[in-house]
């Protein structure tokens, strides 16, 4: 990132609240509401505990041919979209005469399993006339930005990062390198709702599910007891801005996407060397220009495998140094649940709270830290925040850091 790209506008669709003040005062508290899964056909399954989005309706804020065409996944998208754009001011008037001048992107990990399940129920019950013609698109990765896109008339840059849960950190990289290329704003972040029957069938052999029925025990990483994670729906957009265009249109810079990193390990698992994280790290923090020590956060990944923690905590102390094993590090997550490719999304939307803040939120139900690791747990830590780090790992390989900083807003 060459030039200071920057979020003006933060839209939040989560387990723990709708909207970026009621997820952030949630996630402040430290409140779990990780519980029992509740989805209609889910009862059988061995997945007993998730991070549901409830209290969502999205007829109250979707139009019904948006609703019919689309899946469960993009309506969270649409949502959190019109809250971040709502946020940052950006209204149609401010494009309207320029509308390739605002792009979208947004990372997806299944697409819309839901709809794709009751499309698939027809056509095996009723037969193939049964299908709804919106099959064909609802169920697919990028469904979720080509309906912001159009919804909203934006014609820039548009694309979809099809991967695992690190994608959603690569969706900020694709939108930064938008704005380095001519574009105004970008809309970028991930939504996910992996909670269908069918959805969940395909989870359970993920290494890492967890199959406890206790919502206090089911996910809790860096412990004795870290049996897995948990998933979740729900997830994050935000408004992505070239900083001089923000400031000349009087939008308020949240935070500064300073850097970015990525790498593959290759593997079919989480790298248990963790030398592929460390290595994101080290990139994302080599392109925003920060050294180490001047890291006040950490937002964890944290998988809740003693394998996969382990290897986070070893990637830390290798990125970082002795300050690995100092900086606080938090996992809010473990109050929501794993949302896959939104997690990262999730993470970054309590980063740039924390920073603007200056609170370190805690990470639920967990208290008995065994790796050398700072985790902040119980409650939330009041501190000197400058800059965050978010790190993000996929079941397939891939690795991802993000670097954000303060924003002029909040007192740099």
């Amino acid at each position: 990132m060459s030039s200071r790209t920057v979020i003006t506008g933060i839209g939040v669709v989560a387990p723990n609240g709708l909207g970026a003040e009621a997820f952030w005062k949630a996630t402040q508290s430290g409140t779990s509401v990780l519980d029992r899964v509740t989805r209609p056909g889910c009862e059988h399954l061995p997945l007993r505990v998730a991070g549901e989005v409830r209290g969502f309706d999205p007829g109250t804020m979707v139009e019904d041919r948006f609703l019919v065409q689309t899946d469960r996944f993009t309506h969270q998208a649409l949502a959190a979209a019109d809250l971040a754009l709502e946020d940052a001011r950006l209204g149609r008037a401010d494009y309207e005469g320029d509308p390739f001048s605002v792009g979208v992107v947004t990372a997806a990990g299944s697409g819309g399993g839901e709809f794709g399940q009751r499309e698939l129920q027809h056509l095996w019950e009723q037969g193939p006339r049964f299908v709804g013609p919106y099959q064909s698109i609802a169920w697919f990765y990028a469904a979720s930005t080509g309906q912001i896109s159009i919804r909203r008339g934006l014609k820039g840059p548009c694309g979809v990062v099809a991967s695992d849960e690190a994608g959603g950190l690569d969706a900020f990289a694709h939108a930064a390198r938008g704005i380095r290329q001519g574009s105004r704003a970008m809309l970028a972040g991930a939504t996910e709702a992996p909670l269908a029957p069918y959805s969940i069938v395909c989870q359970l052999e993920y290494d890492g599910l967890s199959t406890l029925d206790d919502p206090e025990r089911a996910y809790r990483p860096f412990t004795a007891g870290a049996c897995g994670y948990v998933p979740a729906e729900g997830g994050a957009m935000f408004v992505v801005e070239d900083e001089a265009a923000a400031v000349a249109r009087g939008a308020t810079v949240r935070a500064v996407l300073a850097g970015h990193g990525a790498t593959f390990t290759g593997t079919r698992r989480h790298d248990p060397s963790g030398e592929g994280l460390a290595h994101a790290i080290r990139g994302a923090l080599r392109e925003a220009g920060c050294a180490p020590e001047e890291i006040d956060v950490v937002f964890a990944d944290a998988l809740g495998t003693p394998e996969a923690d382990a290897a986070e905590a070893a990637a830390l102390a290798d990125a970082l140094g002795a300050h690995g094993r100092r900086v606080p590090v938090t996992a809010p997550k473990t109050g929501t649940g794993r949302a896959y490719c939104a997690a990262p999304s999730l993470d970054t939307a309590a980063a740039v709270l924390a920073l603007e803040h200056g609170i370190v939120p805690p990470t639920p139900n967990v208290y008995d830290v065994c790796h050398d690791l700072a985790v902040v747990t119980g409650a939330a830590r009041p501190a000197e925040l400058r800059t965050a780090l978010v790190l993000s790992r996929g079941r397939m390989g891939s690795n991802s850091a993000l670097v954000l900083r303060k924003g002029p807003a909040a007192g740099v």
